[in-house]
């Protein structure tokens, strides 16, 4: 018997890039600054919104993430790793039914306060269960695996009317390589927390000079990564923290995001993609593994709310992954690539307190294939309905345009407050 629709607190790496010879590299980060500036409007009364992707590569285990701690068949399908509403390490209660992996506290006080949702028995359309191909779905927005050049971050970016607000720098792609969600013909820049030393002024001075001779097409992209460089590393973020992973990547990676957004001409749109996520052995219960995973998110978005400062009122943050995970542990204590999962909602603007899922159960007979947790709920559902309440994209636009063939898939509303 499937669960009923749980609402609120009371109820129950794929792509290479292909950067053109305008892409620069230059200071402490891999900066890919294109020729041009992405459009950006205010959205109605007077709000500056900004959204955030995370796509979570690897497949995340939302059963431990968000564990379904009330379903009386849990407990037994994952005997070894199983969280617990009681005793040491216990998870975080977000209603009668489900409860948060306790390495995520942050997350947890933003639930209480209204600032954050899940949504949970979600996926794309994908079923085939391969990494490459989940995560090109998942970021591409397409129906299916096929050949992309474009995600729908990007799509939504280049959909946005003309208006006053133009952000000077456009959207951005945080990471070495731009993640695909975000890349296609809307021009954003790329920024990573590590990479190259740090130039000197001087030298900075005068190799922007020179390319504003030879080419001002390329000092004006080099003249816009100099001042993202400046703006993400403000106040020593991302300076003298070369190396380092996990958790520290995470937020050094959110902390750059969150100042070039917080920045009155910076980005409104922004994505970041944390790998390791693929937990087949070892994979931990309330300790372990994934447990240090789900810190570095939970950290992560703690940074985002510290470094948008008054500007997280009107941040949306979506967490997203290529797949979920089985629903039975495996001979390794771990889990294999699977079906539906979780998905993440946090920030200002959202609409928080609430745990959405139409739960399918967890007896084989409600499984998906007799393995995974199944689907009911469609992820580009959930994409859209942030996109349309909180940027206000059209469903026309949203269902042919940013997700192309989804005119079926109906906005998910009232995700944004």
């Amino acid at each position: 018997m499937s669960h009923p629709f749980l609402t609120g607190p009371e109820a129950a790496c794929c792509e290479a890039p292909d950067p053109s010879r305008r892409a620069v590299l230059v200071t402490g980060g891999a900066l890919f600054a294109w020729a041009f500036a992405p459009r950006f409007a205010h959205a109605a009364g007077g709000k500056d919104p900004r959204l955030v992707t995370i796509v979570l590569r690897g497949a995340l285990d939302g059963l431990s993430a968000v564990a379904p701690v009330g379903d009386p068949d849990y407990a037994a399908l994952r005997a070894g790793i199983a969280l617990s509403a009681t005793g040491d390490n216990a998870a975080l209660p977000l209603n009668g039914f489900f409860a948060l992996h306790p390495a995520m506290p942050n997350f947890a006080r933003l639930y209480k306060a209204g600032q954050a949702s899940v949504v949970h028995a979600t996926a794309t359309p994908y079923r085939s269960r391969s990494h490459f191909d989940g995560q090109d779905v998942l970021e591409s927005g397409l129906p299916g695996v096929a050949p992309v050049d474009s995600g729908w971050m990007n799509r939504a970016l280049a959909a946005l009317p003309k208006g006053e607000r133009i952000g000077k720098l456009g959207g951005v792609g945080v990471g070495a390589t731009t993640p695909l969600v975000i890349r296609g013909k809307a021009p954003v820049l790329g920024w990573a927390p590590q990479g190259l030393p740090k130039a000197e002024d001087d030298l900075a001075a005068r190799v922007l000079d020179l390319y504003r001779q030879k080419d001002p097409a390329l000092g004006d992209a080099l003249t816009r990564g100099l001042d993202a460089e400046m703006i993400a590393t403000r106040n020593g973020g991302g300076q003298n923290r070369r190396g380092g992973g996990g958790a520290e990547a995470m937020r050094r990676a959110a902390e750059g995001a969150g100042r070039l957004m917080a920045a009155n001409d910076g980005p409104r749109l922004a994505a970041l993609a944390f790998g390791g996520w693929d937990t087949h052995a070892n994979e931990g219960g309330a300790t372990g593994q994934l447990a240090q995973l789900l810190g570095g998110l939970d950290g992560a978005l703690a940074a985002l709310e510290e470094t948008l400062g008054p500007a997280w009122k009107d941040t949306a943050v979506l967490v997203v992954t290529e797949f979920g995970r089985t629903a039975r542990i495996n001979g390794t204590v771990g889990t294999d690539h699977g079906t539906a999962t979780c998905a993440f909602l946090a920030g200002g603007a959202v609409k928080g307190g609430r745990v959405i899922a139409d739960w399918p159960g967890l007896k084989e007979a409600q499984l998906h294939e007799a393995r995974d947790l199944k689907p009911t709920t469609d992820l580009r559902a959930i994409t859209k309905g942030v996109l349309a309440d909180h940027l206000g994209l059209s469903r026309a636009v949203l269902g042919g345009q940013v997700f192309p063939d989804s005119m079926a898939v109906e906005p998910m509303r009232g995700l944004i407050a």
